[in-house]
């Protein structure tokens, strides 16, 4: 294996439409980084590809307005054409705003409150998976990371605290010999494309992961490697692969070992 040129190497954060755009392909066509909920929903994740999750859902076409005669019926006429009631106070009309919903932050709120700092989001309009790797980015900050090549896209990590992922804790649930505290963060997904293997950049992509989870102040990481699975079909490598990169043995199994690298 020859060590790649760190000066073509660029780890990028997720944390827009722009980056999520980054995300490198399964090297498995049936699976998908962009579309996968598997470890964020511990009873209907998946790792398959959904289409509709990446161009997002078509808007439908407006439906044309009901018509007697070809003249409109002036019973579903838009209240906006109606007149305006006459003993409805000013402002009280349709369409005036709400007094009870006002914004807090809108020109007319209390001058002396202090104002809320804006937290990073993705917003609500992001595609699903883009808005589960930005849930955490007010907090403690992006869950996701893609390692560059020669500015090529060449592997990607997921990662973040434990309480971002139900099916790694109901993984790690079923060893109760684990530390409860201070709780990990975890890796729930490590992947090269296939024309970046071999280079060790999966191994320079985790240790920079480790190193962003031990400055936001977690004191280790753990993951949930699958024995025997097919390299492209699995999220988490295999033990051997965590081994080398400085994790342990926490708790073994058969099927689903716990693999712990301490950060402090």
């Amino acid at each position: 294996m020859t060590s790649p040129d760190p000066n073509s190497i660029a780890i990028v954060d997720v944390t827009d439409g722009s980056t999520f755009a980054l995300l490198p392909p399964c090297a498995d066509p049936g699976f998908d980084h962009r579309s996968c909920d598997y470890w964020e929903d511990a009873d209907r994740g998946s790792k398959a590809i959904r289409l509709a999750w990446i161009s997002g859902p078509s808007s439908p076409a407006p439906e044309p307005k009901p018509t007697v005669g070809g003249a409109d019926n002036p019973f579903l006429a838009d209240l906006e054409e109606r007149a305006a009631n006459p003993f409805a106070p000013p402002g009280r009309g349709p369409g005036a705003a709400n007094p009870f919903l006002t914004d807090d932050d809108a020109a007319d709120a209390n001058p002396f409150a202090p104002r809320r700092a804006t937290r990073p989001s993705v917003g609500e309009s992001a595609l699903p998976k883009l808005r589960l790797l930005g849930r955490g980015l007010g907090v403690v900050g992006s869950y996701a990371k893609v390692l560059l090549r020669d500015d090529v896209p060449a592997a990607y990590c997921q990662f973040g605290p434990l309480t971002a992922y139900p099916r790694a804790q109901r993984t790690r649930d079923l060893y109760p010999t684990l530390p409860d505290a201070p709780l990990p963060a975890v890796i729930t997904c490590i992947a090269s494309t296939a024309a970046g293997r071999g280079a060790g950049l999966a191994r320079i992509l985790v240790d920079a992961v480790c190193a962003d989870l031990e400055q936001r102040g977690f004191a280790a990481v753990e993951t949930y490697p699958e024995v025997g699975a097919r390299p492209d079909a699995t999220s988490a490598a295999t033990p051997a692969f965590w081994t080398a990169v400085g994790f342990a043995v926490a708790a073994a199994d058969e099927r689903f070992p716990v693999m712990r690298r301490e950060l402090t």
